[in-house]
């Protein structure tokens, strides 16, 4: 490895054990912004064009599960580091406590005027960006840091709120302050090194939460408020993210003892999500499996 790549390794080392200090959970990163250890899962289906299901999201103990790798433990994040040498940065898991961090990620791609974006609708919607922290990207952006509430799941979306303003929530990362990609170093806004993320505004949050689906599936008040916030999980789920959400969820409840209880309701979830019924099926059966019991 060239000097610098080590020199680039260490520091994001640094950055990271840094962030976790401050309670921000960390996965170590690739020149290309993605996460830098492989999946030790891509082998299982090398006769399949498509990656299969992920197995399991870290039960397994070897790391390259992506986001679900991340965490504050020091020693935890040396061994991720020691793992990825190559590694020159590290990414930021959005929506776990204590921050719930939500990340606003203001592009300058394609011309658009993502800052024009937002102050648009802070009028519109009548709120106010607070005091921040707030990270440059190379390409000229900006990463707003701001903080959920603990009831809330914020979905990743692209563009959904405006061209050019992509939000990182639950299941996605930010790359932190002082990575090293191929196009620069991400760094801190001049000013907002010292602050703290700040609650997301109301009104803002409002319209981060996905949109109601309408008419939503029967509730089946016997698997509970726990095992409806599953189904709620699922039914937030946009594309490319339905398999992986329902699969989660369907772990969660095995894990809980209300599986076999909440099985239907996942399905219907799913089903109004786009997942055909048999899709949904493999998926629940996989999440029975990983978690010991049978299908």
């Amino acid at each position: 490895m060239a000097t610098t790549d080590r020199q680039a390794t260490t520091l994001a080392l640094a950055h990271a054990l840094s962030a976790a200090e401050r309670g921000l959970a960390v996965i170590p990163l690739s020149r290309t912004k993605l996460p830098a250890l492989r999946s030790p899962h891509r082998s299982l289906r090398p006769d399949h064009p498509e990656p299969a299901p992920p197995p399991c999201h870290g039960e397994c103990g070897r790391p390259g599960h992506g986001v679900y790798d991340a965490t504050t433990d020091p020693a935890r994040i040396r061994e991720l580091f020691a793992a990825a040498p190559w590694a020159t940065g590290y990414g930021i898991a959005c929506g776990l406590p204590p921050h719930r961090l939500i990340g606003v990620d203001l592009d300058v791609k394609s011309g658009t005027d993502a800052t024009g974006a937002l102050r648009e609708l802070a009028l519109r919607h009548l709120f106010t960006i607070p005091a921040t922290v707030v990270v440059l990207t190379p390409s000229g952006g900006r990463h707003l840091w701001l903080t959920g509430p603990p009831d809330a799941v914020i979905p990743n979306s692209a563009g959904r709120l405006a061209p050019g303003i992509d939000i990182r929530g639950a299941g996605g990362y930010l790359v932190g302050p002082g990575s090293r990609t191929d196009h620069g170093v991400y760094a801190t806004a001049p000013g907002t090194e010292h602050l703290v993320p700040a609650p997301c505004p109301p009104s803002l949050l409002r319209l981060l939460l996905p949109p109601p689906r309408a008419p939503h599936p029967a509730t089946h008040p016997s698997v509970g408020n726990r095992g409806q916030g599953l189904v709620q999980f699922v039914l937030a789920a946009h594309e490319g993210q339905r398999n992986t959400r329902l699969f989660w969820a369907a772990c969660r409840a095995y894990e809980n003892g209300i599986g076999r209880a909440l099985r239907a309701p996942l399905i219907d979830a799913a089903v109004h999500t786009g997942l055909t019924e048999r899709e949904a099926r493999a998926t629940i059966a996989s999440a029975a499996r990983m978690t010991g019991h049978r299908p």
